[in-house]
């Protein structure tokens, strides 16, 4: 699944320390999710889509794999 946080999160100006810090999840976790390694949690994308002022189906994008 891919993402738009590192478009978003740059564009306000927040870093991946800043984010993870007001999602309450460690930068590692900002920059694995940034870089399609980890899906996050439900509860904690809703956390950066709220952060992002986002919605969830606009900052993560499904590829069908068939």
């Amino acid at each position: 699944m891919e993402n738009l946080i590192n478009q978003l999160r740059k564009k306000k100006y927040l870093s991946q320390e800043e984010l993870a810090n007001n999602c309450e999840v460690s930068r590692q976790t900002i920059n694995a999710i940034e870089n399609n390694k980890y899906d996050p949690t439900l509860i904690l994308a809703f956390k950066l889509a709220k952060e992002l002022n986002s919605t969830v189906d606009k900052l993560f994008i499904f590829k069908d794999l068939t």
